[in-house]
């Protein structure tokens, strides 16, 4: 594995900035408590429909920190550096990805812990909801790839702040559903509404893999589509 090397500095590049990583696991955890407390009634935000939105904004987050690892990278000498070596654009996506995978399982482990003290329950297979928010996790990992490849790092944050919009009105702190008309339209274009409609159907209704199977293949494609963005946009860096 070619990528293994530069995965292994990627990964110490992580775990040495304990800020970043207490503000990536730790902020979803403080807006799940806030929503909790200010929800009051509403059903959206009781702890087990709740729990799969805040998870997806710590996978944004996590974009943002990958695609600002990059963007920096590329602003460094080490960027060209590793452009002498044999590596494939594949490689390179793979290098900066892998590192943030543990990252996002912590996340999620620690998100759901937290909402169990909130009431939050798991009707049906814990391993479905893992399998759908694993797809996501890898799907805005590869998003912060394309982003960090292709924009400074002064304006990833703009980017950012984009996906981050899409995402909350995706369904992620917004009942959609309830709000229904363009929201829900343009919502549903996205796999972002798709993979936390999966997630609660697991978590409400018990839902298996076939009641499921429509939305995930939404988030599935995306991710592959994504994934392989993110290596053509490594491949045009390289090219430059």
């Amino acid at each position: 594995m070619r990528y293994a090397e530069l995965a292994k500095r990627n990964f110490k590049e992580v775990w040495r900035d304990p800020l970043s990583l207490a503000l990536t696991i730790g902020l979803p955890v403080l807006m799940l408590v806030v929503l909790q407390a200010l929800g009051g009634a509403d059903e959206f935000f009781e702890a087990t429909s709740l729990a799969p939105g805040i998870a997806l904004f710590g996978f944004v987050m996590l974009m943002f920190s990958a695609a600002m690892t990059i963007s920096r990278d590329r602003e460094s000498a080490l960027f060209s550096r590793l452009l002498t070596t044999p590596l494939r654009s594949s490689d390179f996506v793979a290098g900066y990805s892998v590192p943030y995978l543990p990252v996002a399982g912590i996340q999620a482990a620690v998100i759901f812990g937290i909402g169990v003290l909130f009431g939050l329950e798991v009707a049906g297979s814990i391993l479905l909801v893992m399998l759908v928010l694993l797809l996501v996790a890898i799907l805005f990992i590869a998003l912060g790839m394309i982003i960090g490849a292709l924009f400074t790092f002064k304006q990833v944050p703009f980017a950012y702040m984009v996906i981050l919009l899409l995402a909350i009105f995706g369904g992620a702190w917004v009942d959609i559903e309830a709000i229904g008309g363009v929201f829900k339209t343009v919502g549903d274009l996205f796999p972002f509404a798709h993979a936390l409609a999966a997630a609660r159907d697991v978590m409400l209704d018990g839902a298996g893999l076939g009641d499921i199977a429509g939305d995930l293949y939404w988030v599935l494609g995306y991710t592959v589509v994504i994934v392989g963005l993110a290596v053509l946009a490594f491949r045009h860096r390289m090219l430059e």
